[in-house]
């Protein structure tokens, strides 16, 4: 048996167990069930079990964990199996701490088995504080690694290792400061070919076990509570067997900000009505006042009770499983934190080298000045909903082990992270004169500048609850602006390292510092590996997962969330940055792209169930690229071949060639390596105006290199992309 035959015969006996227990409880029991915090029920020997825990980038919240890169700078890795890996480091450390904690006793809030990652929105737009908790701007790259998650953390048998969630269904990324009330407006083009793939993605070939609703209305519809989204598209068109999980505390906003409802009980039951059948919040507990006043049935709490249920029977958690033996001794081991290590290493995204500056030669530096507001931060090593870890490398940290005691390594903050938050920080005055000093006495300069959690994130976070939300702009706080004039001003070399989960304006580092490092928030052992990279190690070969925008570049409004003017594929600009880009340390190119097989195949109704984003006409359209990667420099790196299509001339296409296939290859230098790689759809479909999507065309021309292929891309690498041309 396949994964998706295992899990549904795992399923009809988990679920044949689930309606049994729930024929005993009487209503009440069972509404009880549908609170995130779930009680115990002794009369039947049910334990308590409190659903909600995150593992968006390790366990998190929990006490101590691997702390990978954040989500941002996984996707920047291109790298399918990464992810993979990672979801499983989530769910075995996850079941280990659940088995010890358990076994106490103790089954509080972020100690069970359902995760509620990973969050496959989309970022669409820049200035959304939450974009670094995705897997980036573009739905397929979102698609294929969020995919690889799912599978990692929940296991290919057909009992779940831990459960994933996909998060927020749907439409859902920013502003944060109105998402309790907005109603984000999306036409059915941009539903079907922007918003929604990943989802379909992760429900029909990942057998993802819950999706969580945004707390924002779709179209005039409250996400937690929509039968569009919920009960046509979600159940019976993707055909989703899972539960749903509500947002926290978004069903309360039914009635006190988007005013859809009037009470509590309407709320409830609109949520439950749907198919919203697990309530993070408190809403749930008027379930047995909605029912006393007609507004839900007993057959509809019933349902979703049988749905939690069977979850947790799929988890083990009611009669046990293999799992039960995973022991406490599996959190952060040693094999764990080498593979977060091995994220961070391709995660970091080389934008600028000038005149080859990186690596640095430690043999000939005498002295270094590592000066920034996030030089030595942990802050800016772990993003949001994050875990703890056991020990953490700053850059600074990183730095100075590298080098040891033959080099000398000063140290300045130079400014606060922001100038009006300066009495949450530990710098107490701006230190700019002291930064100039060291730079001036220094061979070399580290920048380390950016934002943290506490500048962007999610509005009134759980974990950040008086801070964070979206940028205004692009540009670095004021405090951190100034200090890179006045380094500047010094005339050393620079190399400057961005730590952040966004793009950024990087205009003044472009045209004043020497080379540009972006790290994103890059993990626990974040330090050490940026040591490595700066030092030569190893080779940077990240990708950027999002388009960094110049700011003369005019961004639509933020509450539009039409797709005219954002990301790669509907850009009407130039990139700063283009998505797909990141150099090397050494110099590789596609020499060659050859189509070695090509196809069109009838998909039957039966394959429809676990087939993801098939053309009205029931074919599927599939090719398989053969491509001769050259590195013709003198270092040893990774480096992340691309395949984009374009389908010129049809005006239901986005009006740039769209990523439709990568890989991550290991070149050596002065070596070729020929690979494969296989495209197939929904990157040969387009969708209409009116939601369909469709063949509309049979011709397509293939862009095959080592970014996307754009002038810009061009100009930055200096590699033109193969092209070949597809007729099926």
């Amino acid at each position: 048996m396949n994964t998706h035959e295992l899990r549904d015969k795992a399923r009809a006996e988990a679920r044949k167990k689930a309606e049994e227990l729930v024929s005993q409880m009487t209503l009440e029991e069972k509404a009880e069930q549908l609170k995130y915090d779930a009680p115990a029920n002794e009369r039947l020997g049910i334990p308590a079990y409190n659903w909600w825990n995150e593992g968006l980038h390790g366990v998190a919240r929990a006490g101590v964990a691997t702390v990978f890169p954040q989500a941002i700078g996984m996707a920047a890795s291109f790298d399918e199996e990464l992810l993979e890996k990672e979801g499983d480091c989530v769910a075995i450390e996850g079941r280990a701490k659940y088995n010890a904690y358990s076994a106490l006793g103790d089954r509080d809030i972020y100690k069970g088995l359902t995760f509620w990652s990973p969050n496959i929105n989309i970022f669409r737009d820049p200035r959304w504080g939450r974009g670094h908790e995705t897997l980036g701007e573009d739905p397929y790259l979102t698609s294929r690694l969020g995919l690889a998650f799912v599978k990692g953390l929940q296991g290919e048998a057909g009992e779940l290792k831990a459960a994933a969630c996909a998060k927020h269904y749907a439409v859902h990324s920013g502003p944060e400061g109105i998402r309790h009330e907005f109603d984000a407006k999306a036409t059915p083009k941009d539903m079907e070919e922007t918003y929604l793939p990943a989802f379909e993605v992760l429900v029909k070939e990942g057998d993802v076990e819950s999706v969580m609703g945004a707390y924002n209305r779709t179209n005039g519809e409250p996400c937690c509570g929509s039968k569009t989204l919920l009960k046509d598209t979600l159940r019976d068109k993707w055909g989703f067997k899972g539960h749903v999980v509500s947002d926290c505390w978004a069903i309360a906003d039914f009635h006190t900000h988007h005013m859809v409802t009037s009470t509590p009980q309407e709320s409830a039951a609109l949520a439950l009505e749907n198919g919203c059948d697990l309530n993070c919040g408190n809403t749930y507990l008027h379930m047995m006042s909605a029912y006393d006043q007609g507004l839900v049935t007993e057959e509809q709490i019933t349902e979703a009770a049988i749905r939690l249920f069977t979850t947790r029977y799929l988890l083990g958690i009611m009669d046990g499983c293999d799992y039960d033996s995973v022991g406490f001794d599996q959190v952060e081991s040693k094999e764990h934190i080498e593979l977060s290590k091995r994220a961070a290493r391709e995660s970091v995204v080389l934008l600028q080298n000038k005149e080859g500056i990186l690596p640095l030669n430690k043999d000939k530096i005498r002295s270094i000045a590592v000066i920034g507001p996030n030089a030595d931060s942990i802050k800016a090593l772990e993003g949001n909903y994050h875990g703890t870890s056991s020990q953490y490398v700053t850059v600074l940290q990183g730095i100075r082990a590298y080098v040891g005691d033959d080099t000398r390594v000063y140290y300045s903050p130079g400014c606060h992270l922001f100038k009006d938050r300066t009495e949450h920080l530990a710098v107490p005055d701006d230190r700019i004169s002291e930064a100039v000093a060291i730079a001036n006495l220094s061979d070399i300069v580290i920048l380390c500048v950016g934002l943290d959690e506490t500048l962007e994130g999610e509005e009134g976070d759980t974990g950040n609850s008086y801070a964070s939300g979206d940028k205004n702009d692009l540009l670095l706080p004021e405090s951190q602006r100034t200090l890179c004039e006045a380094i500047a001003k010094t005339g050393k070399k620079v190399i400057y390292v961005n730590m952040t989960g966004s793009a950024m304006d990087l205009s003044f580092a472009s045209d004043h510092f020497d080379a540009i490092l972006q790290a994103w928030y890059p993990g626990a052992r974040g330090g050490e590996v940026l040591s490595e990279i700066l030092f030569g190690d190893v080779s940077p070969s990240g990708k950027l997962p999002l388009t960094f925008y110049d700011s003369s570049y005019k961004l639509p409004e933020f509450t539009d969330y039409s797709m005219k003017g954002r990301t790669y594929r509907y850009m009407d600009g130039e990139a700063q940055y283009p998505f797909g880009f990141g150099l090397t340390y050494s110099d590789v190119a596609v020499r060659s792209a050859t189509v070695i097989r090509q196809d069109v195949t009838d998909i039957s109704d039966e394959e429809k169930a676990h087939r993801a984003l098939v053309a009205s006409d029931s074919k599927v359209y599939s090719a398989e690229i053969e491509l001769v990667v050259e590195n013709s420099g003198k270092v040893d790196t990774d480096e992340v071949v691309q395949i984009y299509i374009g389908a010129e001339g049809c005006k239901d296409a986005p009006p740039n060639p769209i990523l439709a296939g990568f890989k991550r290859v290991h070149v050596a230098a002065g070596t070729q390596v020929t690979t494969t790689i296989t495209l197939e759809d929904p990157s040969f479909s387009v969708v209409t105006d009116a939601g369909e999507r469709v063949h509309a065309q049979n011709s397509f021309r293939l862009y095959a290199g080592i970014s996307q292929p754009d002038s810009r891309s061009f100009e930055l690498t200096g590699h033109a992309p193969m092209i070949v041309k597809l007729t099926f």
